[in-house]
């Protein structure tokens, strides 16, 4: 399969360069930063699958894709970009795919899969011209929702509660005994396993109104979902996390942007008690995140966008010192002295009201620094 990079950032082209270098049967062809120079290269070679970005420094990437659709009907189109809001606009030039930075490999794959599948006249997806796709968030709220049809309305709690926690297992297969003990404790087996068959049928009715029915897969006694075709934020998020290790120049961007993907806690409306260690560990993920990222800013001498991002951190948890000494060296840094004798006066308030304790001296001496 012939392949084409559309991008303006030099780093995504980097990094789709490496990935597409390790799935057999891809042939990268070209690669290019500007659209006007992509649109005469296909119009002049054969390409099979072409990746774009959305916004291509100042060129649209849908209006590069409305202009070869006119000559190339064959030409797979995948849009990327750091933006969701953009893909209902891009639908109209019929992609093959919409996929949302940063980009896994896993994910890459399966759109390449796709492609394949699509030429080889086995394609799963539907012939519907818009490429039917289901999202669901799972960050400060929970809700899914499809590409033509608009949000799932669950038929009862426990379906939408099975759904959810499916969807923590990554794709991965549960067992029905661990499903039951944590859908339905307390419950003599043969009654849960009753409501449990219920339950997923239930789920697939609800979904099989938005052409999802057969993503819920279940044999040998085991329960998963397939996610091919369906786009999870707190998934993305970690996804994100692992590609952006290490943060810099070329990347910092796209590590800002995705920061803000983080809504709210996993789950945070809902009282599934089996959903807390999960949630615990997104927290963990985003404070270490968040903290390089602010570190970086803070290095970079881009105070205000370091001060939002601790702020952010400090009201997901106040009591979280390393994130407490991380404000006081922004502000002490931008030198706000007000804002600084404020902000750890509160703390100091706030860690003898409901501790009992006194900052530390790492904490103390910090302060004493900046005032």
């Amino acid at each position: 399969m012939k392949v084409l990079l559309v991008d303006d950032e030099p780093i995504m082209l980097l990094t789709m360069k490496r990935m597409l270098s390790g799935i057999e049967g891809v042939e990268l062809v070209g690669s290019f930063q500007q659209a006007e120079e992509a649109f005469t290269f296909l119009c002049n070679h054969d390409v099979d699958l072409a990746f774009f970005d959305i916004q291509i420094g100042s060129d649209d990437g849908i209006e590069l894709a409305r202009k070869l659709r006119f000559n190339h009907i064959e030409l797979d189109i995948v849009f990327t970009t750091s933006h969701v809001d953009y893909a209902i606009h891009a639908y109209d030039v019929y992609p093959l795919d919409y996929m949302v930075k940063p980009i896994s490999k896993k994910r890459l794959a399966q759109t390449i899969e796709r492609a394949v599948s699509k030429r080889q006249g086995s394609s799963v997806v539907s012939n519907s011209p818009v490429a039917n796709r289901l999202k669901v968030q799972m960050l400060g709220c929970f809700e899914a929702s499809s590409t033509q049809q608009g949000v799932v309305k669950w038929i009862s709690k426990k379906s939408e509660e099975l759904f959810a926690y499916l969807l923590v297992n990554r794709g991965g297969s549960v067992a029905k005994m661990h499903v039951i003990e944590h859908i339905f404790p307390d419950m003599p087996l043969k009654n849960a396993e009753a409501y449990l068959n219920t339950a997923v049928y239930q789920l697939r009715k609800a979904l099989s109104i938005h052409e999802f029915k057969e993503i819920v897969i279940s044999g040998q006694e085991k329960y998963r979902l397939e996610l091919s075709h369906v786009d999870v934020d707190f998934i993305q998020f970690e996804q994100g996390v692992e590609l952006l290790a290490n943060i810099h120049h070329d990347n910092e961007a796209v590590a800002v942007e995705l920061e803000k993907q983080m809504l709210g806690e996993l789950l945070e409306n809902r009282s599934f008690a089996w959903a807390t260690p999960e949630r615990e560990g997104i927290n963990m993920l985003y404070a270490s995140y968040a903290n390089n990222l602010v570190n970086w800013l803070l290095a970079c001498e881009r105070y205000p966008e370091a001060l939002q991002i601790a702020r952010r951190m400090i009201a997901r948890d106040a009591f979280d010192e390393e994130t407490n000494r991380l404000l006081v060296h922004i502000l002490g840094a931008m030198g706000d002295k007000h804002a600084l004798h404020h902000h750890y006066q509160r703390y100091v308030e706030m860690m003898q009201q409901e501790l009992n304790l006194q900052p530390s001296v790492t904490m103390q001496q910090l302060y004493r620094e900046y005032k």
